[in-house]
């Protein structure tokens, strides 16, 4: 039986290429390309619109931006690393979960990560007394990201990565690195880059995957060995199901 880093060289390199990911890349760069070829008044209307702000989404009731801020991007290499992670990162986690639950993990962790950013621009707001925090725009995947970043560490934890697509290592140490740098900077100045959602990504993956996967703990155990037996778990209990209904004849004893 081939490996999984086996199967993710031949999926990603030999033809297959899952729809989730595949329509993320192209939503993404399209909406990149609408606006910043749009000119000045498309990328004023995109961002009042579209981007997040506690002013908009909090006071003027313009909920979908949780949704919507994920497909802006700050500028090419912002969305050109996004990019590149989803790709490195996405592949093998939608080939084993499929695309409608890798998508829907995708948006939760963005959508999480997007109510992190709006709760602590709020809470800003009323302990510094600087209205400046309900017009703060936050725009990108990198909510997103971060949580299938943390998805592929918890379930892949010994698969060599390029971290910073350069340096390999564990994917367990990349992503305790990550978590750590992103802790750090929060502590720092401003950067213009929002931690916040980078780490509430983050902490939304990882509680979303152990409430999926109870024997979750701390990255560098046996998880790819509990995610197995889940879905092994699992499949058996579909396919009972399956034989309960051709055979119509009650539930079985094992």
């Amino acid at each position: 039986m081939p490996s999984p880093m086996h199967r993710y060289r031949t999926s990603a390199f030999y033809g297959y290429f899952p729809a989730g990911v595949k329509w993320l890349l192209i939503v993404n760069t399209l909406v990149y390309v609408l606006f910043y070829l749009g000119g000045r008044n498309v990328q004023s209307h995109m961002l009042t619109l579209l981007a997040l702000s506690a002013e908009a989404a909090v006071h003027n009731l313009f909920v979908w931006q949780i949704f919507t801020y994920m497909f802006l991007h700050g500028g090419l290499m912002h969305l050109l690393f996004n990019m590149l992670a989803l790709w490195f990162f996405g592949l093998q986690l939608e080939q084993d979960w499929g695309a409608r639950q890798f998508l829907k993990y995708y948006f939760y962790c963005g959508m999480a990560a997007g109510v992190c950013v709006l709760v602590f621009n709020v809470a800003a707001a009323a302990l510094t007394g600087n209205s400046i925090w309900w017009n703060v725009p936050t725009v990108g995947a990198s909510g997103a990201i971060f949580g299938v970043l943390v998805a592929f560490g918890v379930l892949y934890p010994d698969q060599t990565v390029l971290m910073g697509f350069l340096f390999p290592i564990k994917a367990k140490h990349m992503v305790m690195i990550y978590a750590a740098i992103e802790l750090l900077l929060i502590l720092g100045p401003s950067t213009g880059v929002s931690n916040i959602a980078h780490l509430g990504g983050m902490a939304f993956g990882y509680l979303y995957l152990k409430r999926r996967l109870p024997v979750v703990r701390l990255p560098g155990l046996d998880l790819q060995g509990a995610y197995n037996r889940w879905r092994m778990a699992r499949a058996k209990k579909k396919f009972q199901v399956y034989l309960r209904k051709r055979d119509g004849r009650g539930p079985w004893v094992n």
